[in-house]
């Protein structure tokens, strides 16, 4: 087959792909996403020499250094946020399925964790063990959204050893993270005393689950605090949006208005939001600082719908998972009534776009940013790669999809 001939095959899939997309349902679509998931091994490791398959430690020979057979069974940020949506997606659509994945899944950490940890705790630094941020907490990373999806599986088993996690997590976050003089929680590495705008997510998350779970204020106050302070430091008046990061020791702001770390705010926004008591001290300074940054992410849409992955840079490249945490933040503020009807046009122009050409037809989702750190050069921001079916984008285009569901229903 000639060269011509391939060019032309491609672009005639590629145009059966775009149909096909085109022709499903909302519901169809995110089913193909969670369906995927499913099929995915969450609760298996593999010996990193022998690729052996193990299905829990008791199988694994003395010594023998194994991993996670998929990344989907790390206990890392993007887990909690994933076993979250799955647990959404189970409620939506009254599928039990969907809600035994996350059960399964933090389940299968309980029951293994205690092997690497009596093992192997001395040998290496805790993340290059399965499970090592399940018992040895060091930053919001390791418990914030992880702890918010065991709070969520508790409710369905209520496990003594998942309440002793959720209290040891709630007291790593209140007690033990290092913060700054007026509270804002800061990270200790790769440089000290940063603040991050992820970091908004990897708290709140955690604090708003465990101030519905427990109806103490000082959860809703603290998640409160964390939003209100973090953009004050990182919020850009000129740019309408949040840079990456803040540096307390040369008190100036990083170099990035990277995509994911602003929806990481609007997401916390619309958690919190959720659950706060109606009569909070702070939500309204919460709900206008949500319609706020809607405005302003709003006039860096793409006429394709898509955000770029730096916000305010027309050729970077258009990343997957920012702009389905702008569909879903838009699609649940409407959902609930906290903004004006109008703003449904920004999430019905990003879902579209989302549906019909980043969900492949077998339910994989495209072009979304691998984990990115802070740096002071935007070559690395411009650079950072796009995983395949990264895990980083899952758990929220599941997310996006539910609000759209919801959302499109009403009409």
């Amino acid at each position: 087959m000639n060269r011509l001939s391939i060019s032309i095959l491609g672009l005639f899939s590629l145009a059966v792909s775009s149909v096909f997309a085109q022709q499903r349902t909302d519901e169809e679509a995110i089913r193909a996403v969670a369906d995927n998931i499913l099929k995915q091994p969450v609760t298996q490791f593999v010996g990193v020499k022998t690729g052996v398959t193990y299905n829990s430690t008791k199988e694994i020979p003395k010594g023998e250094d194994v991993k996670f057979k998929s990344p989907l069974t790390e206990w890392h940020y993007s887990n909690g946020v994933l076993d979250m949506s799955m647990i959404d997606l189970g409620k939506y659509l009254n599928e039990q399925k969907y809600i035994d994945y996350a059960r399964n899944h933090v389940g299968f950490g309980f029951a293994n964790y205690k092997y690497f940890k009596n093992t192997f705790r001395n040998d290496r630094n805790h993340w290059h063990w399965p499970f090592g941020q399940l018992w040895n907490f060091k930053e919001l990373d390791d418990c914030g959204a992880m702890g918010a999806a065991v709070i969520e599986v508790y409710k369905y088993d209520a496990k003594p050893e998942y309440k002793k996690y959720i209290d040891n997590a709630a007291n790593h976050v209140l007690n033990g993270q290092i913060r700054l003089v007026d509270k804002t929680l800061c990270r200790t590495f790769p440089r000290e005393m940063t603040v991050w705008a992820d970091d908004v997510y990897m708290s709140v998350s955690f604090l708003a689950q465990m101030g519905k779970l427990t109806g103490e204020a000082k959860y809703f106050d603290d998640a409160a605090l964390q939003i209100i302070n973090i953009a004050d430091y990182l919020w850009c008046p000129e740019k309408e949006l949040f840079y990456h990061c803040y540096y307390t020791d040369m008190k100036r702001n990083g170099v990035a208005f990277w995509g994911r770390a602003n929806g990481w705010v609007m997401v916390s926004l619309v958690r919190l939001l959720e659950v706060l008591p109606e009569n909070h001290n702070k939500r309204a300074e919460l709900l206008a600082l949500l319609e706020k940054q809607i405005v302003g992410v709003s006039r860096y849409q793409n006429a394709n719908g898509m955000w770029n992955q730096l916000l305010d840079k027309a050729e970077s490249y258009d990343e997957s998972s920012a702009t389905a945490m702008f569909v879903y933040g838009i699609a649940k503020a409407l959902n609930n009534k906290w903004i004006d009807p109008a703003y449904e046009r920004i999430a019905q122009a990003g879902w579209k776009v989302l549906k019909n050409t980043q969900i492949t037809e077998d339910g994989r989702f495209s072009n979304v940013c691998v984990g990115t750190g802070i740096t002071d050069d935007l070559a690395f921001y411009y650079n950072r790669p796009v995983g395949d079916n990264e895990k980083h984008g899952l758990g929220l285009i599941i997310d996006t999809g539910v609000e759209m569901m919801i959302l499109n229903k009403k009409k």
